[in-house]
């Protein structure tokens, strides 16, 4: 996965996105006991285009000039299969603003922090959300009232107070 991640940060230098950080299962297993995953879940922002469009095209251009193919809804970085997952609304914004700096290995990347990567798995709903939510609240330490403000400020408190009576 280093090498995945350099690849990113070049990416990223060279202005083919603007941020990313890790998500997902794989942002998880950052602060708990790793869960099966397939894929490198990465939530980027993109440059705008001229009409304020967002898309993906520019950057798996040039993921294809570095050799990188596209498989289903990812991308085979250095083995990695690497899901992009632009940051599409409030939550997903707030959260690459605010993801931690952390190496991998010797590699420069970012991380969701625990705090959003609970929100986000709450407002995603699916069943295997709910158990992240259940792991990430019994295996590592949220900030309660960080994670208050982010509930609060993404209307997510029902739901949050729902998944875990």
């Amino acid at each position: 996965m280093e090498k995945t991640l350099q690849v990113l940060n070049v990416l990223e230098r060279a202005g083919v996105l603007s941020r990313y950080a890790i998500g997902g299962a794989m942002g998880a297993t950052f602060y708990v006991e790793p869960v099966l995953t397939f894929d490198l879940d990465i939530f980027v922002t993109l440059p705008q285009t001229a009409d304020s469009l967002l898309t993906l095209e520019p950057l798996y251009e040039a993921l294809r000039a570095r050799g990188y193919t596209e498989e289903g809804e990812c991308v085979n970085i250095e083995g990695i299969p690497v899901q992009f997952l632009p940051a599409y609304n409030d939550l997903l914004v707030e959260a690459l603003a605010e993801a931690r700096e952390t190496l991998y290995g010797q590699t420069p990347t970012r991380v969701l922090r625990l705090e959003h990567l609970a929100a986000i798995a709450v407002q995603t709903g699916r069943d295997k959300d709910r158990e992240r939510v259940r792991l990430l609240r019994e295996q590592s330490s949220l900030e309660g009232d960080y994670l208050a403000g982010v509930l609060a400020r993404h209307g997510l408190e029902a739901r949050w107070k729902k998944w875990t009576s």
